[in-house]
């Protein structure tokens, strides 16, 4: 399993394991013992059965629609957001609107065609932990969680834009 970095810096251990979508009439198969992120309409779905449990959480997909979550994203220990090519930037909105919208308080993940260069702008829209593409550094990440040392606009780690922190 590749390593994840966190927000603050450090890098640890993934312990949890991406559940794909099972092909249309399979069962999901989740394995036993392990933190696992199934797909969110899934969760969803099954509700009854995984709310509650600490070892599941779910992903999104670049087009799933946050809002199948809004009264329950605080019931899950973890939601990631797949970014399938970095390109894609929906999942940036995936993440201010979980955060902002619905006030998602746990961890937020961002997992898929994952760059260096999109981690700052990746926390200051929500996110805590990054699951970087496999053919990237992780020990190049902490410089670019910090890359800028003021952002101008507000956004989920500052709720002033830069003018309005100087006029204070």
């Amino acid at each position: 399993m590749p390593d994840i970095i966190f927000q603050d810096g450090s890098i640890r251990q993934n312990q949890w394991v991406v559940v794909f979508r099972p092909e249309s009439g399979e069962p999901l198969d989740i394995p036993e013992q392990r933190q696992v992120l199934i797909p969110a309409d899934l969760w969803v779905a099954n509700r009854e059965r995984y709310a509650g449990n600490e070892n599941v959480g779910v992903w999104l997909d670049s087009h799933d629609e946050p809002e199948t979550l809004a009264n329950h994203v605080n019931e899950l220990p973890l939601i990631a957001v797949n970014f399938p090519k970095f390109s894609d930037g929906r999942g940036y909105s995936i993440a201010r609107l979980l955060r902002e919208r619905f006030g998602y308080k746990n961890e937020l993940r961002a997992i898929g065609d994952v760059l260096l260069d999109q981690l700052q702008f990746m926390k200051r829209c929500g996110f805590d932990t990054y699951e970087l593409r496999p053919d990237k550094d992780i020990r190049k990440a902490v410089k670019s969680l910090n890359f800028f040392s003021q952002g101008y606009q507000a956004a989920t780690d500052t709720d002033l834009p830069l003018f309005r922190r100087r006029a204070s």
